[in-house]
């Protein structure tokens, strides 16, 4: 019994890191990239999407909720793992490693994040362009976000490979392979996506670079 709890939460964990979490964080990335384009691009995208129909409750149950799962039991797979080098092999590891360090340093980056946009939001502040532009006024939440947007990025892509493993999808070692190439792209460009935007909060010029 303890056996097939653990084997539906962890295929739950998997799934809603892909969806909805992992759709959420390709439309925030997107959202954000507006920013590339000036601040009344990336304003009119931002208060689009604030003024979605049923807004609190697709953030509630589409968002949060999922989110907070993911995580909590995020962090539970994080600290009960033990790494196997013998089933994964010295690259595979090295990525599972990384899969539980990025997911508990998110954890903090996301909680921060949170409070520095939507609590205060709710709080009456305004969430837009001169919001994000005064929080990258500090060189620290600078390296901040740069590096909770890199661990975002890579849980995510990472997290594809585990879930078409775990799912069933990539059975053979060769596919399995593809699948590294094609995660591996994903990184890169959900990574360029984000960064291009950070830049375009500091300085709208970066951004073209």
């Amino acid at each position: 019994m303890a056996g097939n709890r653990e084997f539906f939460n962890r295929k739950l964990h998997s799934l809603l890191g892909v969806i909805p979490v992992g759709v959420f964080l390709i439309q925030h990335l997107v959202v954000n990239h507006f920013a590339t384009r000036g601040a009344s691009a990336f304003n009119q995208a931002s208060h689009f999407m604030e003024n979605l129909p049923f807004r609190y409750a697709l953030e509630i149950f589409v968002i949060f909720i999922p989110l907070l799962y993911h995580a909590i039991y995020g962090i539970y797979i994080a600290f009960q793992a033990k790494n196997n080098t013998a089933r994964y092999g010295f690259f595979r590891n090295w990525m599972f490693k990384i899969q539980r360090w990025t997911g508990v340093f998110l954890v903090i980056w996301i909680t921060w994040h949170v409070w520095e946009t939507r609590v205060q939001a709710a709080l009456g502040a305004d969430v837009n362009f001169d919001m994000m532009a005064n929080i990258f006024s500090n060189p620290w939440m600078i390296a901040f976000y740069i590096l909770g947007v890199v661990s975002a990025t890579f849980h995510f892509a990472n997290g594809l490979w585990s879930f078409a493993v775990s799912w069933g999808i990539t059975v053979t070692p060769r596919s399995q392979q593809i699948a590294t190439y094609v995660t591996l792209g994903v990184f890169f460009v959900l990574t360029f996506i984000g960064i291009r935007a950070i830049l375009a909060f500091i300085n709208p010029d970066l951004a073209n670079i």
